[in-house]
């Protein structure tokens, strides 16, 4: 396993605001007051609120999403002992 490099603070504090810009964008589209679509801009407001933040997100923290499938997964509980035959 791979021992985790301390972060520097300028990089927690670029981690903070994409997690805060993906959190107000989903905000925004789901109380409506932005269309995901528009006719003018057509998928602009969806990728500038979701995508651009998941980007920035995912170039910051690589590991993440394997780390929170690991959270979901369920632990299974090791039998030690009998062993039925």
């Amino acid at each position: 396993m791979r021992t985790q490099v301390p972060t520097s603070p300028h990089q927690q504090r670029l981690l903070g605001a994409a997690v805060l810009w993906l959190f107000a964008g989903s905000a925004l589209l789901l109380s409506t007051l932005v269309p995901a679509h528009t006719a003018l801009l057509g998928w602009t407001p969806a990728f500038w609120l979701l995508a651009a933040p998941l980007v920035v997100l995912l170039v910051l923290e690589p590991a993440l999403p394997r780390q929170l499938l690991a959270l979901r997964r369920p632990r299974r509980p090791v039998m030690c002992g009998a062993i039925w035959h």
